[in-house]
């Protein structure tokens, strides 16, 4: 039978007590991932590639948003390595979002940024989600509708409010990240946003707000006073 100095399983052992009784905070970002990596990698020494994988991708949140492909390279990652770090990003993700289900969304405004700012603020390609209410402001459907920036404002209009036609959405958020990490708002995200609130009108669908996340935080453009 392996040492247990050997195999690593009493430095893990401590980290599960750690863990176990502090909470969350009791362990660093590398001693999650190294944890994390240990369980599908059993006899590795895992505390290097932790580190180096959060080095390579700038950090927690960062690591959990790449590109499954991306983590494998970089780290020489298995499928099995790389799935038990997407199934954490997983289930903080549906945590989170539970937060905001069956509740009004403006009454949880901030369980709404940090679902948010967990799902989207770290992304290194721009995506764009869209959130659909009912009257009572309760969420319908909560989709990504795009991965990559969109060039033709019409066709993003277009397909936004015909889907929240065919939802009979009565209200929507939108949503995208800038990956540089900087939320402020483009001269063309205040357009599209106005734009986008003039055609809601016509259709009795309200643009609540249209928010951007970026690592270094986000922007409200409602709060901006832009809608």
């Amino acid at each position: 039978m392996a040492d247990a100095s050997e195999d690593g399983s009493g430095h893990r052992a401590r980290l599960r007590q750690r863990l176990f009784e502090g909470g969350p905070d009791a362990l660093l970002d590398h001693e999650l991932v190294e944890y994390l990596l240990a369980l599908a990698i059993p006899r590795r020494d895992t505390k290097p590639l932790a580190k180096k994988l959060l080095r390579e991708f700038g950090g927690y949140g960062g690591l959990m948003a790449a590109d499954p492909a991306a983590i494998a390279r970089v780290g020489e990652l298995s499928e099995g390595a790389v799935a038990a770090l997407k199934i954490a990003q997983a289930s903080a993700l549906r945590l989170l979002e539970q937060g905001v289900k069956a509740r009004p969304v403006l009454a949880s405004w901030q369980a709404l940024l940090d679902y948010l700012r967990a799902d989207m603020a770290h992304l290194p390609v721009e995506h764009v989600r869209v959130l659909f209410l009912n009257s009572r402001n309760i969420l319908i459907a909560n989709e990504q509708m795009w991965e990559g920036s969109v060039d033709e404002s019409a066709v993003y209009i277009r397909e936004i409010m015909r889907r929240a036609l065919d939802l009979h959405a009565t209200a929507i958020i939108v949503v995208h990240n800038h990956p540089s990490g900087d939320p402020s708002p483009s001269q063309q995200d205040i357009r599209l946003t106005r734009d986008l609130a003039e055609a809601g009108r016509h259709l009795n669908v309200t643009l609540h707000d249209h928010i951007i996340m970026g690592a270094n935080g986000h922007k409200s453009l409602r709060a901006e006073g832009l809608i």
